[in-house]
Parts: C-alpha cells; sequence; structure tokens
C-alpha cells in the first residue's frame, strides 16, 4: 500500500503543478477578495502572485521529489512579501491566515485530482492524509520563517521610521524661527489646536522594554480619549503629543491605574498648551516633571507637571534648594515617621487656610489631633505658624514633591 501511496502521490501532485498558473490566478484573486489588506498596488500585487507561486512550487516539489521537512525554507519571494507586509504595516495575522486559506485550496484541488484519478477509495483516503500531512507540516514550518522575518523587518522599519520622525520633532522643538506652517507640514499634523505631551519611559532597559514603551504610549489613548502622536526615542524612552481642537482632558487616575499593572513602566505627562509654543511648552515641563521624578520618587509610575510645577523648576538647583529647606523648616524635616506625620499636617493646616476642621476632614483624624499635632510642629520649629508662613507653606510643599524629608 505504501508503494502505491507515494506513486499516488507523485501522480496527482504532478496534475496540479501542470496547472500551477491557474491555481495560482485562482488563490490570489481568493486572497484579495476576501482578505483587504491583501488588495494591493500593481507592484506589491505582482509580489504576492510571486510569494503564492513559489510556496505552490516548493510544496508540489516536496510531494513529487520526497524533499525532506529538514531542508524546507521560505522561499526567496515570500520572504520578501513578508517584508513589505510588515513595511506597509499591515497585520501578522492577515498574512497568517492567507497560508491557512492557501493550504485549503490547496487540499480541495488535491482531492479534486485524486477524483479523477482511477485510484480505490481506500488508497484515495490514504493519499489524501499523508499529503495533509506533508502540506499541513510544510506550512507550519514556512510560517515560523515567515513569522521571523515579518517581525525583524517591523522592528527594523519601526526604528527607521521613529529615527526620522524624531529628527524632524527634535527640529521642531529646538527650531526657534520656525514658522507654523513649516512645522505642520514636517510633522504633517496640525499644531493648531491644543496639545499636551508626555514621556514614557523603563527604569531598566530588557529585552521587551520596546513593546513595553509602545503598549505605555497605548495607554494614553484611554486615559484621554485621543490617539498620540508617538515617537520611540531609543530602548527606554518614547515621546507622545495628545492634540486636539479643545483642551486635551486627562483620566489620571486611570492613566495611573493602568501603569500600576506594567512594573517599570513611567510616565510625565507636561501641563496642555495651544499652538506650535504650547507644542514645545507643554514637552518641557513633561521633562521637568520627568527629571523631578527621577530624582524625588523613581517608583512612582505617574508624575504631573501641574502637581510639582514647583519643585521642577529647582531641579538643577538641588543642592541650594535642599539647604534652604532645612534652613526654613529645621528639625521638621527629620525623617522618622513621627516628623513626616506632623509635616503632613501642617502642609495640610497650611492649605486649609488654618483651619482645624477642614484639615481634620482632610486627614481623615480627629481635630483635636490636629490641633495637638499643629502645636507640637511649633515647638520643632521654634516659633508659631503666622510667622514666616509664606515661607514655610513653600518649603513644605518643595520638600514633598522633591522627596527631601523621605527615608532612602
Amino acid at each position: 500500500m505504501s508503494v502505491d501511496v507515494d506513486r499516488t502521490i507523485r501522480d496527482v501532485a504532478g496534475r496540479v503543478k501542470a496547472e500551477i498558473d491557474r491555481l495560482t490566478a485562482e488563490m490570489t484573486a481568493m486572497f484579495s477578495e476576501v482578505i483587504p489588506e491583501f488588495r494591493h498596488d500593481d507592484e506589491v500585487r505582482r509580489l504576492m502572485i510571486a510569494s503564492t507561486a513559489s510556496n505552490l512550487t516548493a510544496i508540489l516539489d516536496m510531494l513529487t521529489l520526497s524533499i525532506s521537512r529538514d531542508d524546507i525554507t521560505v522561499p526567496p519571494a515570500a520572504a520578501e512579501y513578508a517584508r513589505r507586509f510588515a513595511q506597509h504595516g499591515m497585520s501578522l495575522e492577515a498574512l497568517l491566515r492567507a497560508y491557512r486559506l492557501g493550504e485549503h485550496m490547496f487540499m480541495q484541488r488535491i482531492i479534486a485530482a485524486l477524483r479523477r484519478s482511477e485510484a480505490s477509495a481506500d488508497l484515495a483516503l490514504e493519499t489524501t492524509s499523508r499529503i495533509g500531512m506533508l502540506v499541513n507540516s510544510y506550512i507550519d514550518h514556512v510560517i515560523e520563517g515567515v513569522i521571523d522575518i515579518y517581525e525583524s523587518e517591523r522592528r527594523r522599519w519601526d526604528a527607521r521610521t521613529d529615527n526620522t520622525r524624531a529628527a524632524q520633532i527634535r527640529a521642531v522643538l529646538d527650531t526657534e524661527d520656525l514658522d507654523l506652517a513649516s512645522a505642520e507640514q514636517m510633522l504633517a499634523t496640525s499644531l493648531r489646536g491644543w496639545h499636551m505631551a508626555a514621556i514614557v519611559w523603563v527604569r531598566e532597559p530588557v529585552g521587551s522594554s520596546i513593546d513595553l514603551l509602545r503598549a505605555g504610549a497605548e495607554m494614553l489613548t484611554p486615559a484621554t480619549g485621543k490617539h498620540p502622536l508617538t515617537v520611540l526615542v531609543d530602548e527606554q524612552n518614547c515621546w507622545a503629543w495628545i492634540s486636539s481642537v479643545g483642551k486635551p482632558s486627562l483620566d489620571a487616575e486611570r492613566l495611573e491605574r493602568d501603569l500600576r499593572r506594567r512594573p517599570g513602566l513611567r510616565v510625565a505627562i507636561g501641563d496642555s498648551g495651544a499652538g506650535l509654543t504650547g507644542f514645545r511648552q507643554t514637552f518641557r515641563d513633561a521633562q521637568r516633571a520627568r527629571n523631578l521624578a527621577l530624582i524625588a520618587d523613581p517608583a512612582r509610575p505617574l508624575t504631573l507637571h501641574s502637581r510639582v510645577a514647583l519643585a521642577s523648576l529647582l531641579i538643577d538647583r538641588l543642592p541650594d534648594t535642599r539647604a534652604w529647606v532645612h534652613r526654613v523648616l529645621g528639625d521638621l524635616m527629620g525623617d522618622d515617621e513621627t516628623t513626616a506625620r506632623l509635616r503632613e499636617t501642617v502642609q495640610t493646616y497650611l492649605e486649609a487656610r488654618g483651619s482645624l476642621t477642614d484639615a481634620a476632614a482632610r486627614m481623615h483624624v480627629h481635630k483635636n489631633t490636629v490641633h495637638y499635632r499643629i502645636r507640637r510642629a511649633e515647638e520643632v520649629l521654634g516659633h508659631p505658624l503666622t510667622v514666616n508662613r509664606l515661607e514655610t507653606e513653600v518649603a513644605l510643599m518643595v520638600s514633598e514633591q522633591l522627596g527631601l524629608g523621605r527615608r532612602r
């Protein structure tokens, strides 16, 4: 039976090979009809036809010449088509779907050829089973290679695209005499509305850093309701801008919640700004917020410039800032838990405009507890809070934002 099966496989494969041009045309027409990504221009369509023909030829050669699975490689035309698919940003899923649809059509053609043969029912079933196993083995093996080719090309193409875009964005950010129309032409986007910049970064570069950065940029979409303009700067940093006609809104709680699900991912957000000036300013805000986060609290997943604006201006003068804060607050800068609680209470009390009741409500403690802590803080400071009140409030704010009183 085995000899008969081998002979029948060669005979049936030979019949299909005689009609390979017709089969190629029917198969590529089916791809274009069923899979939207396969509706190419003439140049790419010719490559798709060559890819399909080369795979069919390789399969038929395998059946007629008994080629081993270990000797199977991705045909050059199919490899180039996978690269072109990646360059055009089309999905890998669509490409793999075509391979499975093609496998099904090929097997239908084999079965039709067997019906026209004089093979018995048992021989036809055995031949169909053997050909199905061989073809499936070929498809699986080639798909593994196609996936590697596609993903490698996608990474290479993305890097080249990002490098170009990064250079264009840097030119828009740094060229002072660049007018609005020229900036819009360089970025191929409107800069006339409002903008909010974000910097996404990872603490340590790992093998999956690029994917992690892209995931962080994608989190901006549900948090703002807008798709960002993004550029991958390097394996640790990604820049993004949310742009809209009206002032962008941000669901900071949602963004922070999403970030906590991806440890190691960090985001800094700048204040919204309008026009070309706003496009630049919001990015500078995001940069300062990121610089502050790296110094004050590297584990913080989300840093908003709007919440750390004052302290972010002092990053470049950190030693002087630290000395001034210690000079104003004195022993109230102790890093023990009790002193940290006193600082928090004084800051809340001052923000509540000296209201014990409001401060107690904000801290969820009794009013007498706030009163006691305020008296204790005044003893530590050596003077009432009414003395140097503004300096004390600013020093407390800067200390909290920069993490100066936090135990390292």
